[in-house]
Parts: structure tokens; sequence; C-alpha cells
């Protein structure tokens, strides 16, 4: 696709139509933005229709770059990380200011929100440990958070009224609607965990929240760093976090990298396959993300849900052994 360059960099009505439609979707791929792109572009120039294998990555980039600088002034950007599965590209239009579970709350319930909270207490406090860094959870794992425990009660007593907590049939729907709005996603083996999308608009506050700084006369056995519990891990090559990857085979190491970033760890040490870290061989590294709960001898979990009672509640099975969970 070729055109003058000023049409590429002033902000204008085809940037306005491709914002409107990633405002609507919230993440997009390069693949996903070339039919959108080229429509767009047809619209402009009729006379001179453009077809999707017309638009190049330089094309897409300059619509990205062109409205990152309309809108950073009013706290909005797109940003973009590898998803650490699929390893696409992923873009996703955030808020940089205003978190997520805020944002959250003038569509759902006080009770949803909190549950919600729970579930990412689990992936990130409950189910991520130094023994398993699962950082992701079950439906069966999520369905039983969906009564707030008496510790949770109580501390919701303390800051507004007391928490009811969820019915499993309205915690099963909170979990489909979290999948829904591009929050959460279900692997095929059944877990819950954060998308690219949540993991770029969380960032900050997963750091925030998980990162917490120790009271100094207070021990714990999670990882630390510097005085501050370090549960929130950045890849050693992207620098993006790492919720699906590897880690150093010497387990308080706090070096993390994603799958498709190995290489380019390696590359950056002149082809040296030690931790950056802490020097120790990069040896059959212990695996972060849901393989990490295979490896705690659990089963492989189910979706959880085993049937519905004639009335309608819903019917969940135990687990035999919260190991599949990874935690201690």
């Amino acid at each position: 696709m070729s055109e003058e360059p000023d049409d590429r960099t002033v902000f204008g009505h085809k940037h306005k139509a491709f914002l409107q439609a990633l405002t609507s979707r919230q993440v997009i791929t390069f693949d996903e933005a070339k039919p959108l792109i080229a429509a767009i572009e047809t619209s402009e120039k009729p006379d001179r229709p453009t077809q999707p294998g017309d638009i190049t990555e330089v094309d897409f980039r300059d619509y990205i770059n062109t409205v990152n600088n309309a809108i950073s002034p009013f706290d909005f950007e797109i940003r973009n990380l590898q998803h650490q599965t699929s390893k696409e590209r992923v873009y996703a239009f955030v808020n940089t200011t205003s978190d997520a579970l805020t944002q959250m709350s003038t569509m759902h319930s006080a009770d949803e929100i909190a549950f919600v909270k729970r579930v990412l207490d689990a992936m990130f406090e409950t189910y991520n440990t130094q023994r398993a860094e699962v950082m992701a959870i079950t439906s069966l794992q999520a369905l039983k958070l969906a009564k707030a425990n008496e510790s949770q009660r109580r501390e919701s007593q303390t800051q507004t009224q007391a928490a009811q907590g969820l019915t499993m049939t309205q915690a099963e729907k909170a979990l489909e609607t979290m999948v829904e709005e591009g929050w959460f996603e279900l692997s095929e083996s059944g877990y819950y965990s954060l998308t690219p999308r949540a993991l770029m608009e969380l960032r900050g506050w997963l750091v925030d929240m998980y990162n917490e700084q120790e009271e100094e006369d207070e021990e714990d056995d999670d990882e630390e760093e510097g005085g501050t519990q370090v549960r929130i891990k950045f890849c050693a090559a992207c620098r993006d976090i790492v919720t699906v990857g590897q880690r150093c085979p010497n387990l308080p190491c706090n070096a993390r990298v994603h799958n498709a970033c190995v290489r380019n760890m390696f590359r950056t040490q002149r082809d040296s396959e030690k931790c950056p870290a802490c020097q120790t061989a990069w040896r059959d590294p212990p695996p972060v993300g849901e393989k990490a709960a295979k490896n705690t001898g659990g089963r492989r979990p189910t979706n959880g849900i085993a049937g519905r009672r004639s009335n309608g509640s819903t019917r969940v099975e135990e687990e035999d052994s919260d190991a599949s969970g990874g935690a201690d």
C-alpha cells in the first residue's frame, strides 16, 4: 500500500475509524487488522480498492503510532505483547491510569468484583509459590471461591457492607463473562488465566498488589528481593510479565523467561546457556504456568462442573488434592 507520508502520520478520519473498531473489540492482531485497514483505505479511495494482502506491517505500525500520538494525552494507549502460548503479537487498547477493577465496577456488582479479586488472589498467591508457579486456576478451584471466607467477610465489613458472595451459578456466569470481556482466557486443559490484554492493562496494579513490601520483622517463605515479595516476575529478555514460560532451575532465583524468548536471552549472553541472574546452568528449567500444576503430581483438571441437580443448582466435584493447583 502506498500513500503520501503525511497521510500516514496525521490523525484523520481513517485513524478514527480504526480507533473505533479497536475500542469495540479491545484487542487485535496484525492478521485481524489487515482486512480492517484495507476496508478503511478502500472507503477513503474507492477508485483504488485496497486488498488485505496489500497491507504491510509498516502500514499497520503507522496506524498504531498515529493513533497512539492522538490518544496519549487522554491517558489511553495501544500496547502490545506476544501471546505467551500462541506466540502471536497482540495489540490492546488500554487505560493507562484507571485500574481494571475500577473499570469493571461500572459494569458488575460489588460481589462480582469481590469474586474476581478472590480469583486473582488465588492465581497470584495461592497457586503461585516457590514450589509451583501456576498463576492459573481451574473452574473447580474458582467456583470454590464463590463465597468469601470468614476473614474476607470481616475485611469487607470494615470497608463497606458485608460481602454476600455469589451462588455457584452466578460464579460460573461471572467466569464466562470475564472470558467474553477479554480479561480471562480458558485453556483446553480447563485453566483460567489472564489474557494478554489483562496483563497489559493490569501490569502496574499486579505489581503493586502482589509484590508487596515486607515488614522488617516479618518472615515469609516466598521469594524475596530487597525485602519485597516477588510474585509478579518479568521476562529476562522482553521484560513483559511471565505467567507462562520457564524459571531458573535454581528455585530461589527470580529469573524467568518466556518460551519464545529463551534464544534471545542466551544470545544477549553470547550464547551462554546460563541463568542471567545467578549463572546456574539453564538445564531442564521448571515450567511456569499450568504445566507447573501437572508437575506437582495433581490430576489433569476438568472444567470442574460435574453436572446439575434437578433444581438447577450447580454440583461441583471435590478435588482429591490441592497439588493440582500448585499450593504448598
